[in-house]
């Protein structure tokens, strides 16, 4: 007899949020906010450090310009996934490298990140709330 305890199956809500966070990095690394923009709720809000919620109207702006400043890399690897009727949050360990395109110093940065999901009418999951605590991590001493 078999005592061990396996992994439950991945649910297909779980999956199609693996899924979604996925797409948003990568539409995040290739400055795609056609994608992003589908991908939220259109009562979306974001909360950072150092800056004052906002919604998708200002998302845009914001994209915009660090693509513009930067040529951006993030990665994030999601910890936990939870599902619960109509309603899902994440929890991710991100990094985002800052290259400026007008030359100078990469700027790294580290945090968390807790995202609420909704799941619309449609059927689709979206972006409905996103915390993250980023911010930049100090270079390593030089020799």
């Amino acid at each position: 007899m078999d005592c061990r305890n396996p992994e439950p199956a991945m649910t297909a809500d779980e999956q199609a949020i693996r899924t979604l966070h996925a797409t948003w990095i990568e539409a995040v690394n290739l400055g795609d906010l056609e994608t992003l923009d589908d991908l939220m709720a259109d009562d979306v809000v974001f909360v950072g450090p150092g800056q004052q919620p906002f919604g998708k109207s200002a998302f845009p702006a914001g994209f915009t310009q660090a693509h513009q400043q930067f040529d951006l890399r993030c990665t994030s690897e999601l910890d936990e996934v939870t599902v619960v009727g109509e309603w899902a949050f994440s929890r991710a360990t991100d990094s985002l490298w800052l290259m400026p395109r007008n030359g100078g110093e990469v700027v790294v940065m580290a945090g968390h990140r807790l995202t609420v999901y909704r799941k619309g009418g449609d059927g689709r999951w979206r972006y409905a709330r996103d915390a993250h605590t980023v911010q930049p991590v100090a270079p390593p001493p030089r020799a």
